[in-house]
């Protein structure tokens, strides 16, 4: 596929890369559903998609962990995404990024030159507070970044963090609240020098 944006006919308006990222519970994809909704409104065209590893509320749907849902397509392959959108798309929205490979960087560029409004939301850290998959370099070549806050469970403080309780191995576990609890800096920093 060309990666040249006059390649597409018809291509007349300016495209961008928004990001809603923070940790979990934090609303990312509640924002996410919220921007979309608008642009349904709008009559604007739009593409969800999400990883098809998270079916921890659906497995065909996008769901917050207030309930709200949205109809979404799920893939393995963030390339696949390619054959999904159409020339008439004015939306790409995108779920639960980071559990996608380094490629949805050259994927969200190239829809986003193609003048389509690119909507990425996704946890930027992991439950080590390390930078999370391909999140850190969308970061970069985003236009606009909206970053949230979760509530820390142990303080009331703004929680940054995604503490893991379980004792699984593995970067990528998914799970809900029986699994996670957002932290702020200091209950995190307590809480992992306790695992």
């Amino acid at each position: 596929m060309s990666l040249d944006p006059a390649s597409w006919h018809g291509y007349t308006q300016r495209g961008w890369i928004e990001v809603i990222c923070g940790p979990m519970f934090a609303g990312k994809t509640e924002e996410l559903i919220r921007r979309v909704k608008r642009c349904l409104l709008a009559n604007q065209k739009v593409a969800i998609i999400k990883p098809d590893i998270d079916k921890r509320y659906s497995s065909e749907d996008i769901v917050s962990h207030e309930g709200r849902q949205l109809k979404a397509i799920p893939i393995k392959d963030i390339k696949k995404a390619y054959d999904l959108i159409s020339p008439d798309h004015d939306v790409l929205a995108i779920d639960e990024a980071q559990f996608f490979s380094e490629d949805i960087v050259e994927v969200s560029t190239y829809f986003a030159n193609r003048g389509l409004r690119v909507i990425v939301a996704g946890l930027e850290m992991d439950y080590r507070g390390f930078p999370f998959g391909p999140m850190p370099q969308l970061l970069a070549v985003a236009d606009h970044i909206t970053k949230l806050h979760a509530v820390c469970v142990r303080c009331g403080a703004p929680a940054l963090f995604s503490h893991r309780k379980s004792k699984e191995e593995g970067v990528v576990v998914i799970g809900s609240l029986d699994k996670y609890e957002p932290l702020c800096r200091s209950c995190f920093l307590k809480a992992t020098s306790n695992d």
